[in-house]
């Protein structure tokens, strides 16, 4: 049982897909795996010990895909969280690994049915809460892999279906054929360049997953209003762009991800911190001020 000070839960409430209730911030377990998102990790221990800590710290959404290892990710939730009393495990599919930092999108639905078989069976579930498409492959038609996933719905596979690093023209697309619960682009103080997306999914309901949440660039660097925030809040930068998403729209679920347990509870930090509309508006405007001279 978690105590208030320092829980997920002071993030609030998203419904998934209108019926699936989790706490805003979750945890992104894309980094439990080797360098490169390649293999073992480094220091299994430590892993499994940030793992144990995530429902500890209110955490009830974790953010996984069969191409984080590829598959350690998986197997290292199942090992240590199964049978995820009162957890959301979601999921991805449709990235293939060749190598260190190698990934290759395949649409083919064949492939994208055995992504979800497989990951019911590593995930050791009969259904997966919330399956992603991790990017809509370029080797046969976007209906064909719309159509398959429905299907896999259809059969009870699924629950709700997300998509991952789309435009709103593909999204719309997309619904078409199934509701889409979820939209897992990247998002972040300083990268801007999905906020018609994010503006698109708040308009729906959709819940929208930022991934690189706690990108700063140079927002971090002494004198910058990131910065001194932190400092006046006695916490960290990153917990203070955590709250700056959380501010930013009611359907933003951020997933920040690590492989340390101390580093995961000071990301926590970001949900109970509540930032007045002036702190808001100071990041925003060196947020926009960086992503414009980023491009």
């Amino acid at each position: 049982m978690t105590s208030p000070q320092g829980s997920a839960a002071q993030s609030g409430t998203f419904a998934i897909g209108g019926d699936l209730s989790v706490h805003r911030l979750g945890f992104g377990a894309m980094r439990v795996t080797g360098p490169g998102i390649w293999g073992e990790p480094d220091d299994p221990e430590k892993v499994r010990a940030t793992l144990r800590r995530v429902p500890e710290l209110g955490i009830d959404l974790i953010d996984t895909a069969d191409s984080y290892g590829p598959f350690v990710s998986e197997d290292l939730i199942r090992e240590v969280l199964y049978p995820y009393d009162g957890l959301v495990v979601a999921t991805k599919g449709g990235l293939t690994r060749h190598g260190p930092d190698v990934w290759r999108p395949v649409g083919n639905p064949d492939y994208l049915r055995q992504c979800v078989l497989m990951s019911l069976r590593r995930l050791k579930v009969d259904r997966i809460d919330l399956w992603q498409l991790h990017r809509i492959g370029p080797d046969v038609p976007r209906e064909r892999q719309f159509e398959v996933i429905a299907a896999m719905r259809d059969e009870g596979l699924i629950r709700h279906v997300g998509l991952s690093e789309v435009s709103v023209e593909e999204i719309e697309a997309a619904r078409s054929f199934f509701p889409v619960a979820t939209v897992q682009n990247r998002f972040n103080l300083v990268d801007r360049t999905s906020e018609a997306v994010l503006d698109h999914c708040e308009q729906h309901g959709i819940g929208f997953i930022p991934w690189a949440p706690l990108d700063k660039g140079t927002l971090a660097k002494p004198g910058s209003a990131l910065a001194e925030i932190a400092i006046k809040r006695g916490t960290n930068a990153g917990a203070v762009a955590l709250a700056w998403l959380l501010k930013r729209s009611p359907v933003i679920l951020p997933i920040p991800g690590t492989g340390d347990p101390e580093h995961l509870a000071e990301n926590v930090r970001g949900a109970g911190l509540a930032l007045t509309d002036d702190e808001f508006r100071a990041l925003d405007t060196q947020g926009r001020a960086a992503s414009t001279s980023a491009s």
